[in-house]
């Protein structure tokens, strides 16, 4: 059964369209990402889905009914935002009891759906605090076992973790995670965090400028992007693009990624290291080459590299990619 079905979906501000004939299709159960760059429309593509915007033209379809023009309350969608979103007066039982409330859900189903999700989300201890009494990660578990109660037909997420520390942000990603897992639900999740897309998606969907440049697996798109950009959004450090060294059609840019370059004593790529990151694991090295650009090599292990030494780097031609002037991918 699809989960979600779009079919040339456009949305205009005024004179100003931020999404461009938007086709797109979720199997139930899968995990799709939205990633791009902050303007990409990303969150905009969220909230046509979930009706909170209307689509200017095209189709919405969730769970094989056509909803582009229902209301997000009927639209079968429970969403998690970047902002936790929780009433201030309710303690975390009442907030996740609300929206069951407003289905008119009997007692006893609401006390068994929240006692349900905060067996899930480890919440248990915390059901009779308020907000104000938790951390900014417990409250996020909030906001999603509030989704969890509702048992949608799909999970919307828009940055749910941009307002976490580090340490929290993998934490609470491992949970989503889980949660899918358990859930077997269809989920679908906004980030700018490539490494969330990639950690977190069954299939991303990498957009720029209100236009999907490329849809698949986490690996297949770092493995074979379609095109400059997504090869340069996926991927920390980003790729290398660099004159290319050997015979290449006019304007052609070579892209390596940092782990596909080493040291070689005669290797084509020469050039000065301007800053080493030791990093424990690993360890990048930063320098500027012979040929004008900036490149990096991402070693695993510890090391030894000072500014200012001079390096030549080597990489196996089958991990390169060319690109031609508009960045399109060659061959």
């Amino acid at each position: 059964m699809t989960a979600l079905k779009l079919d040339r979906v456009n949305k205009s501000f005024g004179k100003v369209q931020v999404l461009h004939d938007i086709d797109l299709t979720v199997d139930e159960g899968e995990f799709v990402v939205f990633v791009g760059p902050s303007g990409c429309g990303k969150s905009t593509l969220l909230r046509v889905i979930a009706g909170l915007e209307d689509a200017t033209s095209g189709r919405v379809e969730i769970g094989g009914a056509e909803v582009t023009r229902t209301p997000p309350a009927k639209r079968g969608i429970a969403m998690v935002f970047q902002s936790y979103a929780l009433y201030p007066h309710l303690d975390v039982r009442g907030n996740m009891a609300l929206g069951l409330k407003q289905e008119g859900q009997p007692r006893d189903v609401i006390d068994a759906r929240i006692a349900e999700a905060a067996r899930m989300l480890e919440l248990q201890p915390y059901l009779d605090r308020r907000p104000s009494d938790l951390s900014g990660g417990q409250r996020q578990r909030v906001a999603i076992g509030r989704a969890v109660t509702r048992q949608p037909q799909l999970f919307l997420f828009d940055e749910p973790l941009s307002n976490l520390d580090a340490a929290l942000r993998m934490n609470t990603r491992i949970e989503i995670a889980q949660l899918h897992r358990t859930l077997g639900a269809s989920m679908i999740y906004v980030t700018h965090d490539q490494t969330e897309a990639m950690t977190l998606a069954d299939r991303i969907v990498v957009l720029r400028a209100g236009r999907i440049e490329q849809i698949g697996a986490p690996m297949e798109l770092y493995n074979n992007p379609a095109n400059r950009f997504v090869a340069g959004f996926l991927g920390a450090p980003s790729m290398n693009f660099l004159a290319p060294v050997a015979d290449a059609p006019e304007g052609a840019i070579l892209g390596i990624r940092p782990e596909h370059l080493r040291p070689e004593a005669d290797g084509p790529i020469r050039g000065t290291i301007t800053h080493v990151e030791h990093l424990g694991g690993d360890t990048n090295i930063v320098l500027d080459t012979r040929s004008g650009e900036k490149a990096t090599i991402r070693m695993f292990g510890q090391h030894r590299a000072r500014v200012g030494e001079e390096i030549a780097m080597g990489f196996d031609a089958s991990h390169g990619f060319l690109f031609d002037a508009e960045g399109q991918r060659l061959g």
